[in-house]
């Protein structure tokens, strides 16, 4: 990667407060938020064969990792974290409703950045949200107490055409021109960082106001969040896969969550005070993601150890290429 794809943070940090200042320069940008995915995951699949998929599909153990993480360890590391910090009622229901999310969009673009299985983060963010019809609505009314009706056909619907169509378009292209490619190709990462800059922007811009009241109480409680799902993703990942790659797409998987449901339903079902939780972890998500991509992004993830005669489900090695 260049070097203006490895400060990938610092741009970040420079337009998301150039964007708290001056928040109507970005907010307007909000159209846009949806082509910029779309175009990063059509580069996405650009990088990417059928094979790939296939390969994910024969390790069914990593994919139940991922899912028992993602629905396991962070609606319970909301709930601890929000009762030692003794946050007031609606910001303990934001925080876990925003733990029992599923996976974002934006963590498939971090995990191609940071050199992560991207097939596996596709499949693992799919299937997340699938389980969300169930698992999101039980885990806030377990440890809530309320239900919350998730709207997980419209939510399909967007990763259909946020991820799954692009993705799709760019494993055909490549699959059929992949070899004439080779230049377009290698513009996808920083044109991926760009996007996410903007994506950043935009989202901090629509959030100023809210941001300007978060307590730091609230911003400490998000950040802990993430960074317990991280830890939780990569630990998890290294010591049951023993595979670097899987290991950063767990981390990124598991610690970055559908922060926009969760502030949508916070809204509908809570109040306003319970949206801060998502309304902030949108922003430094995006912020620890990057900041995570960059530096994996220079370090090649070779596999830890492989297992002897053949693969297990968990221990196998991913088979995909830098």
């Amino acid at each position: 990667m260049n070097r203006l794809t490895i400060l990938f943070p610092l741009w970040a940090l420079l337009f998301s407060a150039l964007a708290f200042w001056r928040p109507e320069w970005f907010a307007g940008g909000k159209p846009l938020i949806v082509p910029l995915l779309g175009m990063v995951m059509f580069g996405m699949g650009m990088t990417l064969t059928w094979q790939h998929f296939a390969e994910v599909l024969r390790r069914p153990g990593r994919i139940g990792l991922g899912l028992a993480l993602q629905y396991l360890v962070m609606p319970l590391a909301a709930l601890g974290i929000a009762l030692a910090l003794q946050l007031p009622p609606e910001l303990v229901a934001g925080l876990v409703l925003l733990g029992a999310s599923p996976g974002g969009t934006a963590s498939n673009v971090v995990c191609y950045l940071a050199r992560g299985d991207i097939a596996l983060s596709i499949t693992l963010t799919t299937l997340s949200t699938l389980l969300a019809i169930v698992a999101t609505p039980l885990l806030t009314w377990l440890y809530v107490g309320q239900q919350v009706p998730v709207p997980v056909g419209s939510m399909l619907w967007s990763i259909f055409k946020i991820v799954l169509l692009p993705v799709a378009l760019g494993v055909a292209v490549n699959a059929a021109l992949g070899h004439r490619l080779a230049a377009v190709k290698s513009a996808f990462p920083l044109l991926s960082v760009a996007a996410i800059v903007a994506i950043i922007a935009i989202i901090v811009a629509l959030n100023q106001s809210s941001l300007a009241s978060v307590g730091i109480l609230v911003a400490l409680a998000v950040v802990l969040h993430n960074a317990v799902g991280l830890a939780a993703g990569y630990w998890a990942g290294r010591l049951l896969t023993r595979d670097e790659r899987t290991a950063r797409t767990l981390a990124i998987e598991v610690g970055m969550q559908n922060s926009g449901l969760a502030v949508a339903l916070a809204v509908k079902y809570f109040s306003a005070a319970a949206a801060l939780p998502g309304a902030l972890f949108s922003i430094w998500h995006n912020l620890s993601g990057s900041t995570l991509a960059a530096f994996w992004s220079r370090r090649p993830a070779p596999s830890v150890s492989r297992t002897r005669g053949g693969s297990t489900g968990l221990q196998s090695g991913s088979g995909q290429r830098d």
